[in-house]
């Protein structure tokens, strides 16, 4: 009674993936330029304080309730 489907066309398609010719020089340029940057780490990381709110939050939660002693927490602070 209502709107049938259309029929599905079966086509059949080839999928190339070209690689167009790379500079070398850039190509050394990129990989040098994405070390540099993945490997970068501050010299002198400053530790930040969060707002009062988000430490009352967490208090009020217990997440701020932290044995040191605690056996399953050792090996983090070896």
């Amino acid at each position: 009674m209502g709107n049938k489907p259309a029929k599905q066309e079966q086509r059949e398609q080839i999928l190339l993936k070209i690689v167009p010719p790379l500079d070398q020089a850039y190509v050394r340029w990129l990989a040098r330029d994405i070390q540099r940057i993945r490997g970068f780490t501050p010299r002198n990381p400053r530790a930040v304080k969060p707002p009062d709110e988000y430490i009352e939050y967490m208090r009020l939660n217990g997440w701020l309730d932290v044995d040191l002693d605690d056996p399953d927490l050792a090996h983090l602070f070896k």
